[in-house]
C-alpha cells in the first residue's frame, strides 16, 4: 500500500474524551482503539499519563494490544508530565506549551524567551530518554506569526520530529490557516500537524486548508467529538481529502458506521440524523426531483457512492415525494399501482407526514392503499392489483 499523503492522528481517545461529561471506560477505550486500528488509522493519541490511576492503566492496556497504529500520549511541557509520559512507553510523546502572548502572559505568567527555552530543554530531555517528540503549539492561531516560526525552529533544532499547530479555540479561518502552515512549512524541515477545533464550524475546512498548505499530519476525532464544539471529524476529513483533492489517507472508510456507533454509544453523544457521512438520514431521499434523478442515474444526485462508507441510498415517502416514488414504494410491497391511484395515495402520504412528523412505514402504506381502494378506486383499478 502506498504511503498516505496525509497521516491521520486520531485523538478521539484524548481530546474526544475531554468533551464535557464524556468519560470512557477502559473496555470502551480498548474497543475504540481496536476499531480505529482495524480501519487503518495510522496514529492515535490515547491519553494523558499525568492523570495517573485508571488513565495510566488504560494507556498501558492499549499499548499492550500490539496495534499496527503508532501511539501517542499527551502532556504539558513540564517535568512532571514528561516523566509520566516517558513511563507510558508510547511511540511518541506530545508536549504542549502556549505560544500566544495571551496565554504566555495570562496563563503562564512568563514571556516568550521562557517559552523558547522550555521547548529546547524539554525536547532534549525527552530525546535523552529515548523518546520521539512532538511539540504542541497551544493557541497557535492567536500567536504572533514570527514568534510561532521561532518556536517551530527551536523545536526543530532541539530534535523534535513534529510541530503541532493547535487552533485551540477554533478561531482561525482557512485562509489564515493556509498562511500559517505555509510559513511553517517553508521555515522548518519537520512534520507539521494540524489540530482544529470547531467553534465557528470551520474545523474540517481548516484541516483541509492545512493539508493543502503542507501539513503532513492532521488530528481528527470520530463524529467530531471534542472540547466545546469538538474537533475535525475523522469521517469528514478523510472523505473530503479523497473526493475533493485526491489525497490518500489509507483509511478504510467502510468502517465508519461501526466506528461512529461505537463512539456515540461510549460517549453518550447522539449523532445528529443530518450529520454528514455518518448521520442516519444523509443518504435518505424524499424530494420527488431527487428520487426521480437518482432512479434515472445515481450521479444526478450523488457526490460519492455511499457504499464507500458502508451505507446505501434509502428512499422514503413524505411531503416532498412525487408519484413515481409512490409507485416504486408500492411495487416493492408487491402492489403495482396505476398513476392515478398513486396521486391519490400521495395526498394521503403528505397529510400523514405533516401530522405524524415521520415517514409512513409499510403498515401505514398498506392501510392507505386499502382505504383508497375501498373509498374511491375499486371500480377504476384497471390492471392494478385490488
Amino acid at each position: 500500500m502506498p504511503t498516505p499523503a496525509i497521516i491521520i492522528n486520531d485523538t478521539t481517545l484524548r481530546d474526544g474524551e475531554q468533551s464535557a461529561g464524556v468519560a470512557f471506560t477502559i473496555a470502551e477505550k480498548i474497543a475504540i482503539a481496536r476499531s480505529l486500528d482495524a480501519a487503518g488509522i495510522p496514529e492515535m493519541e490515547i491519553g494523558i499519563p499525568i492523570m495517573g490511576g485508571a488513565e495510566c492503566e488504560t494507556i498501558q492496556a492499549i499499548v499492550d494490544l500490539g496495534l499496527r497504529a503508532r501511539l501517542m500520549v499527551w502532556g504539558r511541557m513540564t517535568a512532571e508530565d514528561l516523566a509520566a509520559s516517558i513511563g507510558a512507553a508510547a511511540d511518541i510523546i506530545h508536549l504542549s506549551i502556549p505560544v500566544s502572548d495571551i496565554q504566555i502572559h495570562h496563563k503562564l505568567g512568563k514571556d516568550r524567551t521562557w517559552v523558547l527555552s522550555h521547548i529546547n530543554r524539554y525536547v532534549q530531555e525527552a530525546l535523552a530518554a529515548g523518546c520521539e517528540v512532538s511539540v504542541g503549539a497551544e493557541d497557535a492561531s492567536r500567536a504572533d506569526l514570527d514568534f510561532l516560526v521561532k518556536a517551530a525552529e527551536t523545536a526543530a533544532r532541539a530534535g523534535a520530529r513534529r510541530f503541532r499547530f493547535a487552533d485551540t479555540l477554533g478561531v482561525i479561518d482557512p485562509r489564515g490557516t493556509a498562511e500559517r502552515i505555509s510559513r511553517l512549512r517553508s521555515a522548518v524541515d519537520m512534520e507539521i500537524e494540524m489540530h482544529a477545533h470547531n467553534d465557528f464550524g470551520l474545523a474540517t475546512a481548516n484541516t483541509l486548508a492545512a493539508a493543502l498548505a503542507g501539513a503532513t499530519h492532521i488530528n481528527t476525532t470520530v463524529n467530531g467529538l471534542g472540547e466545546r464544539a469538538g474537533n475535525a471529524p475523522l469521517e469528514e476529513a478523510v472523505m473530503a481529502l479523497r473526493h475533493l483533492y485526491g489525497i490518500n489517507t489509507g483509511v478504510d472508510t467502510r468502517c465508519f458506521p461501526v466506528l461512529s456507533e461505537l463512539v456515540a454509544r461510549a460517549s453518550g453523544r447522539v449523532v445528529a440524523a443530518n450529520k454528514c457521512i455518518v448521520g442516519a438520514a444523509v443518504f435518505t431521499h424524499e424530494a420527488g426531483i431527487h428520487v426521480d434523478g437518482l432512479l434515472k442515474y445515481a450521479l444526478n444526485y450523488q457526490g460519492f457512492d455511499p457504499v464507500e462508507v458502508g451505507r446505501e441510498h434509502r428512499m422514503v415517502l413524505g411531503k416532498h415525494s412525487g408519484s413515481g416514488a409512490v409507485m416504486q414504494a408500492y411495487a416493492l410491497l408487491g402492489l403495482p399501482i396505476a398513476k392515478t391511484l398513486a396521486k391519490t395515495l400521495l395526498t394521503r402520504i403528505r397529510e400523514h407526514s405533516i401530522v405524524e412528523k415521520r415517514s409512513p412505514d409499510g403498515e401505514d402504506l398498506m392501510r392507505f392503499y386499502h382505504e383508497a381502494v375501498r373509498t374511491h378506486y375499486q371500480p377504476m383499478l384497471s390492471g392494478a392489483i385490488p
